[in-house]
């Protein structure tokens, strides 16, 4: 089969190489799955720098989220056992912790769905307490976790303010229904949301960026505001100022999606059918910006390691678009 490599860590678009090698094993408690669909994610391009919370050993595969096939021919949604992960023909994974990919949604869609959705899911709902009425500010709202977390916003009944750089991911974030587009290139970001909410400033930021977009935040946050920490795609890790969190009555929660697999995997489960039904109604819907093949997996990974992506970018190791 064929599958990307990384020998050595680096840019992706360098370490990268799409290798003949053979099909994974699985192991106990695990199956082979025919990959449909692999959505690039943010990881992907840490775990080619060797910067990600896991570094498996080299060589590896990243894709850390597909849609697949099982063996019988149930469509799935999987997080592929690294270090053989989804940029392949063929991955293993937990059998225990495969999730129906939902009927309204394409293989890309679905392979999309995933990670992204839980992690705004649980990161507005779980940790935030989102509120219908409440504002909710979203950060990098144009990319594949922000995207995720305006529609989930919106579903709750939040107003949604998203802030985004350069004006044809502005273009972008309003399409995907956002109140108020902030283009932190040209404007101020903490004079507009406090001009659109008379002053009171957000009750939610969700924040995938950290660095100077956790600084912004901090100073338009609300009263009894929460701050959900979600990455830090800008390299920079913010160091909170507890005195200003304790003057001003916010809270700091962090997010770390994965951990709800290995404590709470039913929660995960209860999560993934709340989206299956979000997603049959229409309400929410991965925006996919790009479909590549399997040749194209690198420069789709260096393209969202760069932050110069929308939505999110598939790659499809079939050719074509299912």
């Amino acid at each position: 089969m064929q599958a990307w490599r990384v020998h050595r860590n680096g840019e992706p678009s360098e370490v990268m190489e799409l290798e003949e090698t053979d099909r994974p094993s699985p192991g106990p408690g695990q199956v082979l799955l025919e990959v449909r669909a692999a959505n690039i994610n943010f990881p992907d391009a840490l775990l080619c720098r060797g910067q990600y919370q896991v570094r498996p050993p080299l060589p590896f595969t990243p894709g850390v989220e597909i849609c697949g096939e099982t063996e019988d021919g149930r469509r799935v949604l999987a997080t592929p056992a690294l270090p053989n992960g989804g940029f392949a023909d063929y991955v293993v994974a937990d059998e225990a912790a495969l999730l129906p990919a939902p009927d309204a949604l394409d293989d890309a869609e679905a392979a999309a769905l995933h990670i992204g959705y839980q992690t705004g899911w649980f990161g507005l709902h779980r940790r935030a307490h989102l509120q219908a009425g409440e504002t909710l500010l979203v950060h990098a709202a144009a990319g594949g976790v922000g995207s995720a977390a305006v529609q989930l916003g919106k579903a709750a009944g939040a107003t949604v303010i998203g802030v985004v750089g350069g004006p044809e991911k502005a273009a972008i974030a309003r399409g995907l229904g956002c109140d108020l587009v902030i283009d932190r290139r040209s404007e101020d970001i903490v004079a507009a949301v406090k001009e659109a909410t008379g002053g009171r400033g957000a009750d939610v930021v969700y924040d995938p960026v950290g660095g100077d977009a956790y600084a912004k935040s901090v100073k338009c946050i609300a009263f009894e505001g929460r701050v959900v920490v979600v990455g830090f795609a800008s390299g920079a890790i913010p160091a909170p100022g507890l005195n200003h969190a304790l003057v001003k009555n916010y809270s700091i929660v962090g997010l770390h999606w994965g951990l709800y697999n290995t404590k709470d995997p039913a929660a995960v489960r209860a999560c993934h059918d709340e989206l299956t039904k979000l997603a049959a109604q229409g309400v929410v819907k991965p925006l996919v910006s790009e479909r590549l093949p399997m040749a194209d997996a690198a420069r789709g990974v260096q393209r969202v390691a760069d932050g110069t992506s929308t939505g999110r970018i598939v790659v499809l190791p079939a050719g074509g678009a299912r």
